[in-house]
Order: structure tokens, then sequence, then C-alpha cells
């Protein structure tokens, strides 16, 4: 992925510390739309933690979207925090469970929780992946950053009218065509192989470029990133970086 150094630092204005910020914001819409996009974001790696930790699947659920209610109820005080969200995000997990969560659970405010089943699919593919809790929402959190970077990426190829092309090509971004392959997408979408090449090579540059913004939002500077993009690779590799 490319490195950071050629960013600006207002481009880490607005960051996930700014949501959090937004919880303590005075007017209630406001304060609602940013838990709404942090539950969204974030719902996973909180579940695969908790379920890491011996929860049953609904159980889970309750207490991740218990966690979320807790976050909008005490955000904590004015100052923001420093250093990656992620860690933040973790730590004030931890802190949640080691309390009273009991008390908080069974309360639907929160209507936005993803489906039981789709959890659990996503928690069963994960399974061995990702054996402890802090590995599990690790992982969890790096495929977030890399699904909504594909969300956004098929989202443009559709407003450019490239859908096709984009869906014929996602396979392909991790990893080259086989022999033969171009050829047979080519033939198929009336494109010639050559243009399908160079269409991969933007698909794929494109898509680090949205990787990285999803990234920017969770660290405070460009040398944060740097790191941040070695940690996101490495948890997926398998490795213990994070």
């Amino acid at each position: 992925m490319e490195p950071a150094n050629h960013l600006r630092t207002d481009d880490f204005t607005r960051t996930r510390w700014s949501l959090v910020q937004q919880l303590r914001a005075p007017r209630p819409g406001e304060a609602r739309e940013a838990l709404l996009e942090l539950a969204v974001r974030y719902w996973y790696p909180v579940y695969a933690y908790v379920r890491r930790c011996g929860h049953a699947s609904e159980i889970a659920q309750d207490i991740t979207r218990a966690f979320f209610q807790h976050l909008a109820a005490e955000p904590g005080d004015g100052a923001l925090p420093q250093g990656r969200f992620r860690d933040w995000l973790l730590w004030r997990l931890n802190t949640f469970l080691a309390g009273d969560w009991q008390e908080l659970t069974g309360n639907d405010a929160i209507v936005i929780a993803p489906a039981l089943e789709d959890l659990e699919r996503r928690n069963r593919d994960d399974r061995v992946a990702a054996g402890s809790p802090e590995q599990a929402f690790q992982r969890g959190f790096a495929l977030e950053v890399l699904a909504r970077g594909f969300k956004r990426l098929q989202s443009e190829a559709g407003q450019t009218g490239h859908l096709d092309m984009y869906e014929a090509l996602e396979p392909y971004l991790a990893h080259d065509p086989l022999p033969g392959q171009y050829e047979e997408i080519g033939q198929r979408l009336g494109i010639r192989p050559l243009a399908l090449v160079l269409a991969l090579k933007r698909l794929r540059q494109r898509f680090r470029e949205l990787v990285q913004q999803e990234l920017i939002g969770t660290v405070a500077s460009p040398e944060a990133l740097d790191g941040e993009q070695r940690a996101l690779f490495a948890v997926l590799g398998g490795g213990t970086q994070a």
C-alpha cells in the first residue's frame, strides 16, 4: 500500500475521534447519528470479541448492543483520546465487560443490529483464523476496513457505468488471473484482454487508496497511518502485529 507521507495533517481532522466527540453533541439527533455510524462500522469486531469470550450468540448480540448504547451514554470526558482508534475501542469494550454490563442488556433502543445469522456465518468463517478474543477483534476490525473499501469501489464502478467490468475483475484484486482468464472475460464483455489488464491495475490502485482513506479515519497522523497499514495486513496474513 502507498506510504502516507504525501498526506496533509488536514486529512486527519475528520476521524473516528470526531464521531466519539459527536456523541457528546447537545442535539440528540446529531449524537444518535454518530452512534449509528460507529455501530454500523464496528458491530462485528465487537461481536466477534464477545463470542470468543464464551458467550452464546444471542447473548453476545445483546452485549454488543448494550456496549454501543453505553458508549452513547458515557462517551468520556471532553478531551479526545489519542492514538489508534481500534486500541481505544478495545479498551472501552474490556472496561465495559469488566463492569455491570448485565444491567444494560435487553434494551432495544438501537435497532440497526446486523442479522444474527450473518454475524454467526462470519464468526464461523473466522473461527480458525482468529482464536483468541483479541485476535477475533483485530481480524474483524481489519475485515471491516477492507469491506468498506470494496463497497466504495463497487459504488464508484456503478456510478461510472463499469459495474459489469468491476464484477468480472473483483475476484482478481488480490491475485492475478490464471492463463486464459483475461481472454475469457474479454469475450464475455466484448473487451480486449489488454484493456482488462489495465482496468485491473487501475482497480487495484483505487482499492488501495480507498482502504487508506478508511484507515485515515482511525489514526491521528501520517506516521501512524503507515504503521496501521502494516498492522492491517499482518493481522489478515496471520501475523501478530497489532
